[in-house]
């Protein structure tokens, strides 16, 4: 039998391998008065992309669960500013920048698309 998995494990686990990869830049990067401080906020956020949507699916509530997938692409925007300044301080990282940059693009769009139905789900509800 073919499944298509659940989209909610592909998920976890690309916010997870984000994580991962993001921990990996970051020990590359050589620490100093310039680099620390961007590496520490970029590694806050980048792991905290996963760690929200872990907790969202979790949620005790709707609520819950809506707020913590706002969380979630906060998390990934705020990211996408710590890897602007990594490529400015860390040039030549460029690439693997490069790839973190792409698919930290790619979870804003996918939290956003889903923050989009709840709010559209929602919008129906309070119409009926």
């Amino acid at each position: 039998m073919n499944q298509v998995p659940n989209q909610k494990y592909i998920l976890e686990e690309r916010t997870s391998d984000f994580g991962i990869e993001a921990i990996k830049l970051a020990r590359q990067i050589r620490q100093d008065t310039i680099t620390r401080p961007i590496v520490s906020q970029f590694i806050r956020s980048a792991t905290s992309v996963g760690a929200n949507y872990m907790e969202a699916n979790g949620a005790s509530s709707r609520k819950d669960f809506t707020n913590k997938i706002y969380i979630c692409k906060k998390e990934a925007q705020e990211t996408k500013h710590w890897l602007k300044m990594l490529l400015e301080a860390c040039p030549e990282c460029k690439e693997k920048i490069f790839e973190l940059s792409d698919e930290c693009r790619q979870l804003v769009l996918i939290f956003q698309s889903i923050t989009n139905k709840l709010n559209e789900n929602k919008f129906k509800k309070m119409n009926k």
